[in-house]
């Protein structure tokens, strides 16, 4: 049974919250010392229905402002399929919340109002689940019992989101008439929305291809410890601890250490404390190399075959999320999985704009804004570009002296040669 992981997401109100609840309720995946409390909260608050968005509004100041702050996970099964769901917050200023939401779902919920149609934060979110690679999308068009579940609305919702889906090249979208309150088109398909003769909003996400989002050609191992009991059972072990990225590894294969260069060969691989032959992303192993070199925390092993970029300047995209705006010079880290690098922004070429999703210049970038830089490293860094591998294209930028997040990265330029001083306007938003 394979893993679909999914994000909800849109303006606030939209219901994301109780559209995941209703998922989980009318599917049967809640258990029952959680039905109990949502009885007991129903009956204290006189309310005929059950409050389904209780079922992820986990944080106390989200039950009290009746909006979702955290990024909430819930698992659940149906005899189909798996689902890890995110619901993200939809406010603006939580805008790095939902960028952390996405950055590993293989599909996005956009949740719009109909009584609101496409606003700026449904364009907002489209466009940051666009950047982190996601394929496939579903217009999930919400609260249709409070306009009459009236046909005419939902079409013009449809075509204002294809005029955004166009403009990003959005491949796969499907859009589903639904009132998550009362359950139709959710869970199973709706008598009152008969005019609509697609899949429920389950039916879609059980048939949706689950993506693979590391390139399974170009292997990737990140050190994250180094392993040396040195005890008089194990005097002379040595093993490097970590999860392969991308691809498979095998004991036997030789391999390059980046960013130094040297070369070895596993000796051994471990998985449980057990020695299997092979391993495949994104197994969490311990190497052992034939040669006693030195590796440290951070560096990359890869077979002799693969072709990593080892850069010490890059083009990325940016979602800023620090109140203090960026400019060109601002020293920072670059935290590349293990690997944490000193580094600077050496240069802001452009800003997204929301409306248009065109470049426009600017010399700095403010909280929430969406940009594209150059950085440059003081060590070698090994990294692919996102569009190649969503796992190894990723970083964050943390400030040296609070170790405060400071913004999501996404690699869009290793080689020097395709580096450039503007960005097209057509291309702005493409990784």
């Amino acid at each position: 049974m394979d893993l679909l992981r999914f994000i909800t997401c849109g303006s606030v109100d939209d219901g994301k919250s109780t559209l995941i609840g209703r998922l989980l309720y009318d599917s049967d995946s809640v258990s029952l010392d959680v039905l109990a409390t949502l009885e007991k909260k129903r009956t204290a608050t006189n309310s005929t229905d059950v409050d389904l968005a209780l079922l992820t509004d986990g944080l106390k100041a989200e039950r009290e402002q009746g909006i979702t702050i955290d990024v909430a996970h819930k698992y659940f099964t149906t005899p189909r399929r798996k689902f890890i769901i995110t619901d993200a917050p939809g406010h603006v200023q939580y805008t790095r919340n939902m960028v952390t939401g996405a950055s590993n779902a293989d599909l996005a919920i956009v949740l719009v109002d109909a009584r609101q149609g496409v606003i700026e934060q449904t364009r907002r979110h489209t466009l940051l689940a666009s950047l982190l690679g996601i394929k496939h999308f579903v217009l999930a068009v919400n609260k249709l019992d409070l306009v009459g579940y009236d046909e005419a609305v939902f079409e013009r919702i449809v075509a204002d989101y294809q005029a955004v889906a166009q403009q990003l090249k959005l491949a796969d979208v499907v859009a589903i008439p639904l009132s998550a309150l009362h359950g139709d088109n959710v869970v199973r398909r709706s008598k009152q929305i008969a005019w609509y003769q697609g899949p429920s909003l389950l039916e879609h996400l059980e048939s949706v291809p689950a993506t693979i989002d590391a390139n399974p050609n170009e292997p990737r191992f990140q050190v994250q410890y180094v392993i040396r009991p040195q005890t008089e059972e194990l005097p002379d072990y040595r093993g490097y601890a970590g999860r392969i990225q991308s691809g498979t590894y095998r004991a036997g294969d030789k391999v390059r250490i980046w960013p130094s260069g040297l070369e070895t060969v596993i000796d051994a691989i471990e998985v449980n404390q057990q020695p299997v032959a092979a391993a495949v992303a994104p197994q969490g192993v311990i190497l052992r190399l034939r040669d006693d070199i030195d590796i440290s925390r951070g560096d990359t092993v890869v077979p002799l075959a693969a072709h990593p970029a080892v850069v010490r300047e890059f083009e990325a995209t940016l979602c800023w999320m620090d109140e203090r705006p960026l400019r060109a010079g601002r020293k920072l880290l670059v935290q590349h999985h293990a690997a944490v690098v000193k580094a600077s922004v050496t240069a802001i070429l452009q800003k997204i704009n929301i409306e248009t999703f065109e470049s426009q210049g600017t010399d700095e970038a403010k909280l929430n804004d969406i940009v594209r830089v150059r950085i440059k490293t003081a060590l070698p860094l090994v990294a692919d570009e996102y569009r190649q591998n969503r796992v190894t294209g990723a970083f964050i930028l943390v400030d040296d002296q609070t170790g405060a997040t400071l913004a999501a990265g996404l690699i869009a330029a290793t080689d020097p040669e395709y580096f450039t001083q503007e960005v097209p306007a057509e291309t702005a938003f493409s990784i």
